[in-house]
């Protein structure tokens, strides 16, 4: 049996799922409520918090009060919609655009009949899994991530439920990010803990004419300056 790699970026630690687990489950979550339910220092949530705002995967905004008082910092999960969208992520769907881009032009692919919004969508999505310990395999007929083997598949078994969702999440989260017409829709279930495929599927949002090729690699740092103020080689075999 082929062992599954190391475990690393959003995912790392049980703790930083739990507090991801939280803010997709309810957006606008504080401090103190995400202590609560976690039993953490408040010092070990800012720290994991902080690192998962540096990765694009959680948004922070500060309270609107009408009463005296100091306004609270609330945290949200990044999914792209209106008042959760991170400029960082949007930043990283670029660059993976910008590579994929250049490993096309290397390999001489042709494009795919998927279309571009979906290429650079895939770009993100891949570059996340990779940093995330994952080895995907996309399959662009039958709209699938093969991610076996799965680096979770030594995790408890009564804690993988909950990574298998929140990791749903973060990949429903970087292709909305990236912008165009695929989405996450679920985890299939296997007999074995290390075999893990999601299947995407093609949504009406950002569905546009297929004769139309999309937006450039430019048009992504324009979106992500915007947020502040508010077969195709995937590098795969």
């Amino acid at each position: 049996m082929v062992s599954a790699g190391p475990v690393c970026g959003p995912i790392s630690s049980y703790s930083r799922v739990r507090i991801l687990h939280l803010v997709q489950s309810r957006p606008r979550r504080t401090i103190g409520e995400l202590c609560e339910a976690t039993s953490l220092h408040p010092n070990t949530v800012r720290e994991h918090l902080q690192r998962l705002i540096e990765g694009g995967y959680v948004v922070q905004a500060t309270e609107h009060r009408t009463t005296r008082g100091r306004p609270r910092v609330l945290y949200s999960a990044a999914t792209g919609a209106p008042g959760a969208t991170s400029p960082v992520a949007q930043q990283k769907a670029g660059a993976a655009a910008r590579r994929g881009d250049l490993l096309r032009r290397m390999l001489q692919t042709d494009p795919s009949e998927l279309g571009r919004r979906a290429t650079y969508q895939l770009d993100a999505l891949v570059e996340h899994l990779e940093e995330s310990g994952f080895e995907p395999v996309i399959d662009e007929d039958r709209l699938t991530v093969e991610l076996t083997p799965c680096p979770h598949a030594a995790a408890r078994p009564e804690h993988r439920p909950v990574l298998c969702q929140v990791h749903l999440g973060l990949m429903q989260g970087v292709l909305a990010q990236a912008g165009g017409p695929l989405a996450a829709r679920c985890v299939r279930s296997a007999a074995r803990p290390e075999e893990c495929t999601v299947e995407l599927v093609r949504t009406g949002s950002g569905d546009a004419d297929p004769c139309d090729p999309g937006p450039s690699t430019a048009e992504f740092d324009d979106r992500a300056g915007s947020a502040n103020t508010g077969g195709v080689a995937h590098g795969l075999a």
